[in-house]
């Protein structure tokens, strides 16, 4: 008899709810070759790669390479796969969709409204997303309760109905601090844009340093009036 996506998830959770790297090590193998893990080597990500690599996991990493990456970013993709000696699949943006984007609104018109934004966002991030997990089972992420109040009440582990896939999120109880001092203790390299006040890293245009005081997502589309602001790549009701 087949399981309902509810009675999965449920069998699941148990293992779900262990420390980070005992889930990481059994999950992958009820999902053998379908795990993947997206990176944008964040505090999160880097902490998981980490933590992949350390037990030679058979999780699949990728990335979405925009476009549009700080320099930053593009340093700490490449001294991860050096550290580590793993493979990071990239995606980029349909050249058509993009080419079409670019010419028909320019090349920061996503500054003029959010609609424009968004669609930004759907042709550098969120399509290659798709291709990206496409034929995946368990997708791995570096979500965190923290980021915004939004993700605040996610469960461990759950149902994502848009990419019809199972999302696992082992950091998602961490603190900040407690990132922090893993990386350090650990020589894990991590974007040094974090120093300089850049807590949620994304695209450079779309993306600068919280002020003291600020939310932890203020930093990206900063120019937007909205509290809720996210890209596409994980929506939840």
């Amino acid at each position: 008899m087949f399981q309902t996506q509810k009675d999965r998830i449920e069998s699941l959770s148990s293992v779900a709810m262990l420390p980070a790297q005992e889930a990481l090590a059994i999950l992958p193998g009820k999902f053998p070759g379908k795990t993947i893990f997206s990176t944008s080597f964040s505090w999160e990500d880097q902490v998981i790669t980490h933590l992949i690599a350390a037990q030679k996991s058979e999780i699949k990493l990728f990335t979405l390479d925009t476009g549009r990456l700080f320099e930053e970013t593009l340093y700490v993709w490449n001294r991860t796969r050096e550290q580590y000696d793993v493979e990071i699949t990239a995606y980029h943006p349909d050249h058509i969709l993009l080419e079409s984007f670019i010419s028909e609104k320019g090349p920061n018109s996503f500054y003029e409204s959010v609609e424009n934004r968004k669609a930004c966002c759907y042709i550098r991030k969120v399509e290659p997303l798709q291709r990206a997990i496409a034929g995946n089972e368990l997708w791995i992420t570096g979500l965190r309760a923290e980021h915004s109040p939004n993700r605040h009440d996610l469960p461990q582990i759950e149902w994502d109905e848009n990419n019809n896939i199972i999302k696992y999120h082992p950091l998602l109880h961490w603190t900040t601090e407690e990132l922090k001092a893993f990386i350090h203790s650990n020589g894990v390299p991590y974007n040094t844009l974090h120093d300089k006040g850049f807590v949620s890293i994304g695209c450079a245009p779309c993306t600068r340093a919280i002020r003291e005081g600020e939310d932890f997502r203020a930093g990206r589309w900063w120019w937007e009036e909205s509290a809720n602001k996210e890209c596409g790549l994980h929506t939840h009701s």
